[in-house]
């Protein structure tokens, strides 16, 4: 292969010289993508053209650093404002077509001859740099993915689990909706850390909201109930609909040396608040 061809200075300068050129051909190539164009723009501050010269100036160069530094950049951004990951996959696949094209171009202007061997080592290159950056553009999208799934979990947890403070050594546990074994595995960690930290003396558990438990849920929450009591705090339950406290008895299961327990959260909390 000639000493021009394998020199990439040459090429990013056939490249720059033929910007619009590679622009129309991306377009005609990326059908799905190209009526998306300003919509990404506006969503996430993303230039799709520019993003797609630049990618091809880090492969060119055999820039390994700039092509992941890129991508990860890439992904951050697609992730965070959700964008669909089918386009940016059709988008990076219409650069690889555009730039071989625009490469086969390059050669036929010049009526280069070089060897195949050297075509293949420059076709491995580009390609491998291009799905070096797919790859690291996908592991970084699902990993920012992953992350704010956690966050959001985290917080619905703790939106699920409201620990509320009506003195300084007495808080309420109001419990609505469904209660399965992992929340309340959840809502036994939480008690016993806002136990530990807040040093709480009297927590009322008010299971107004709960319409059934099963029989692992009423195992589980009478484990949180022994060791709530364990660590120094005497828990009331409030609010025990008929239904449960049916279904509790028919398994023969009681509160009577674990908890106290009152019929509403208000009575509950005019009593135990005047022993605090």
């Amino acid at each position: 292969m000639e000493a021009a061809f394998e020199t990439s200075t040459f090429i990013k300068e056939y490249f720059k010289d033929n910007r619009d050129y590679f622009e129309e051909q991306l377009l005609s190539e990326a059908v799905n993508v190209r009526d998306k164009i300003e919509e990404i723009l506006l969503i996430g501050n993303i230039d799709l053209l520019n993003n797609a010269h630049k990618l091809v100036v880090f492969v060119m160069d055999q820039s390994d650093q700039d092509v992941r530094d890129f991508a990860k950049q890439e992904g951050i951004a697609w992730a965070t404002h959700s964008l669909t990951l089918t386009f940016k996959l059709e988008w990076v696949q219409a650069i690889r077509r555009t730039l071989w094209n625009l490469l086969e171009k390059f050669v036929e202007e010049r009526q280069m001859q070089f060897d195949p061997d050297d075509f293949f080592i420059l076709e491995k290159q580009i390609n491998d740099q291009l799905d070096q950056f797919l790859n690291t553009f996908f592991i970084c999208y699902s990993d920012y993915k992953d992350k704010l799934l956690e966050k959001q979990k985290k917080l619905v947890e703790n939106l699920s689990v409201p620990i509320i403070p009506i003195t300084a050594e007495m808080c309420i546990l109001p419990l609505i909706g469904v209660l399965d074994d992992q929340r309340a595995k959840i809502i036994e960690e939480k008690v016993f850390k806002a136990i530990d930290e807040l040093h709480i003396e009297t927590l009322i558990i008010d299971l107004s909201g709960i319409a059934e438990m099963d029989d692992d849920v009423i195992d589980q929450f009478l484990k949180m109930v022994d060791g709530t009591k364990m660590m120094g705090c005497k828990p009331v339950i409030t609010g025990l609909r008929p239904e449960i406290v049916r279904h509790i008895v028919s398994i023969g299961v009681s509160f009577e040396d674990r908890a106290y327990t009152s019929g509403t959260l208000q009575s509950a909390i005019k009593r135990y608040a005047s022993l605090v």
